[in-house]
């Protein structure tokens, strides 16, 4: 289990916090969603879990131990990071695109070994593209490079996932099928997985629980269905939204104008 306790954070130079005394638990094999609109902190908050930036007050917490002032490659080996995006500079080959994912796992001046080749194509096999592992990084789909990300990521071995928004700028059957495979995979593996989204309607199917931000805050958290209400979603972005469907099968929907 990791928990965020009091995070608070805000930029160089600047007084006024982007994050205001976050707290919260994920646990592990579940897959907890942070979802809010953009100006919300979840960047932010994804920065400073991933220790990518500094937080000035709170802890992270991982199995008891505050790991928020780990050195990079201590914390590589308990958490993944997977962007959004990834545009490399050279068309590697799908396989030693994963294979980066070994980087903390290998000495600075050694070269990967044949576990480390192993465990890169394992985790391809997860996620359903060893047949990619020849094939450019560069020349593949956007739905395909999504999940050579979430390779990487598990090639790493870690404990914690953090996925910052992996369906950006997918078509809407790869985000059913990135956000099913983070979903097994979390389950499968006994992963604790944070992952930051933009869409209810996907935070309510794939997830185990949702975090919901506004303004540097939690305005609530918990069960989907009890988190992502009419009530919460007009609070957050100013916009009246209605249930359709019957209980067993509902979506958010719009309804304009935004509400006051």
């Amino acid at each position: 289990m990791m928990e965020i306790k009091g995070l608070e954070f805000h930029h160089p130079h600047s007084h006024d916090p982007v994050l205001k005394g976050i707290s919260f638990g994920v646990n592990s094999g579940e897959v907890t969603a942070i979802l809010g609109p953009n100006g919300s902190g979840k960047t932010t908050l994804f920065n400073c879990i991933a220790g990518l930036w500094r937080h000035q007050k709170g802890e992270i917490v991982f199995q008891d131990n505050n790991i928020s002032h780990l050195p990079h490659e201590k914390r590589a080996k308990i958490l993944a990071v997977v962007p959004q995006e990834h545009d490399p500079p050279f068309p590697y080959s799908v396989l030693d695109a994963v294979l980066m994912g070994r980087v903390s796992h290998v000495g600075i001046f050694a070269t990967p070994s044949k576990d480390d080749y192993l465990k890169a194509e394992e985790a391809m096999e997860a996620v359903g593209i060893a047949h990619l592992k020849e094939r450019a990084y560069t020349r593949i789909s956007g739905g395909e490079r999504q999940l050579a990300l979430i390779a990487r990521g598990l090639a790493q071995q870690p404990r914690v996932m953090l996925l910052d928004e992996p369906t950006a700028h997918l078509d809407f059957r790869n985000q059913i099928h990135v956000l099913s495979t983070i979903r097994e995979l979390t389950r499968k593996e006994n992963l604790t997985t944070l992952v930051t989204l933009h869409d209810p309607n996907l935070s309510a199917m794939f997830s185990n629980r949702v975090i919901l931000l506004g303004q540097g805050q939690i305005v609530d958290e918990g069960d989907p269905g009890a988190v992502i209400t009419p009530e919460n979603l007009c609070q957050v972005y100013d916009l009246e939204v209605e249930w359709i469907g019957d209980n067993g099968r509902r979506f958010i929907y719009p309804r304009l104008p935004a509400c006051h």
